[in-house]
C-alpha cells in the first residue's frame, strides 16, 4: 500500500506531454534577384530558302526575358518549327540578361538609347501613367520592371533594332547614389528651368538685401 503513491507519480511521470500546436510558416517573398523569368514572343519572322525541289522555310523568333525586378535580356532563335525557334530565343535571352538600374516604378532619368539607324528615349514619368510605348520596347520595358515611363523612337522601327535600342538605354541608366560612389562627390538633384530661374532670383535679392520669393 505504501508504494501506490510512489507508483502513480512514477506513472504521471512517464505518462506524455501534450504537444503544443505549432504554426504554419509564414510564406516568405522570394528577392528580387531569385525571381524566376517571363518570357514574352514579340514577332515571328518566315524565311524562304529556294532550292532545286522548290522553297525550304524556316522560323525566326525573336523573345524577350526578364524577372520585372531589374534584369532584361533579349534573344532570336532559328529553327525548322517555330516551338523550336521560341525555345533558343528564350534560352539565348535568358543567357543575355542585363541588370539595369530602376527608380521605383519608373527610371531614375531621362537617357538615350540607339542601335544602327533607331533611337529610343526614356522618359521617367509619374506613378499610374503606365508604360506609353509600342510593341517592341513596351516589352523589355515591362519585364524590365518599368511601370511608369513615356518613350519616342526615332528613325528605324525594325523591331530587333528597337529592342537593342531600347536595352542600350537602360544599360546606360545611373541612380545618384552610383554616380556618388563613382565621381566621390554629392550629386544635387538638377531643377527644371523655371527652377533656376527662380533659385537666380532669389540669390540676387539676396544680394540686394531684399526678402526671397
Amino acid at each position: 500500500m505504501a508504494n501506490e503513491p510512489q507508483n502513480q507519480q512514477e506513472q504521471q511521470q512517464e505518462s506524455p506531454q501534450p504537444q503544443q500546436p505549432v504554426a504554419a510558416p509564414q510564406p516568405v517573398a522570394a528577392p528580387a534577384e531569385e525571381r524566376p523569368f517571363e518570357e514574352e514572343l514579340l514577332r515571328i519572322y518566315r524565311c524562304a530558302t529556294v532550292v532545286k525541289g522548290g522553297r525550304r522555310f524556316s522560323f525566326g523568333a525573336l523573345v524577350v526575358a526578364g524577372n520585372r525586378a531589374g534584369r532584361v535580356g533579349w534573344g532570336y532563335g532559328k529553327a525548322k518549327e517555330v516551338p523550336q525557334a521560341v525555345d533558343k530565343g528564350t534560352k539565348a535571352a535568358r543567357r543575355a540578361a542585363v541588370r539595369v538600374q530602376l527608380s521605383g516604378s519608373t527610371i531614375p532619368h531621362q537617357v538615350d538609347g540607339r542601335f544602327g539607324s533607331s533611337r529610343v528615349r526614356l522618359v521617367p514619368a509619374s506613378e499610374g501613367t503606365g508604360v506609353i510605348a509600342g510593341a517592341s520596347v513596351r516589352g523589355v520595358l515591362e519585364l524590365a520592371g518599368v511601370r511608369d515611363c513615356l518613350t519616342k523612337a526615332y528613325g528605324s522601327t525594325n523591331p530587333k533594332n528597337l529592342v537593342k535600342a531600347t536595352l542600350d538605354a537602360l544599360t546606360r541608366l545611373r541612380n545618384p547614389d552610383a554616380v556618388e560612389r563613382l565621381r566621390g562627390v554629392p550629386v544635387t538633384p538638377r531643377r527644371s528651368a523655371g527652377g533656376q530661374r527662380r533659385a537666380k532670383a532669389d540669390t540676387a535679392r539676396a544680394k540686394k538685401g531684399g526678402p526671397a520669393a
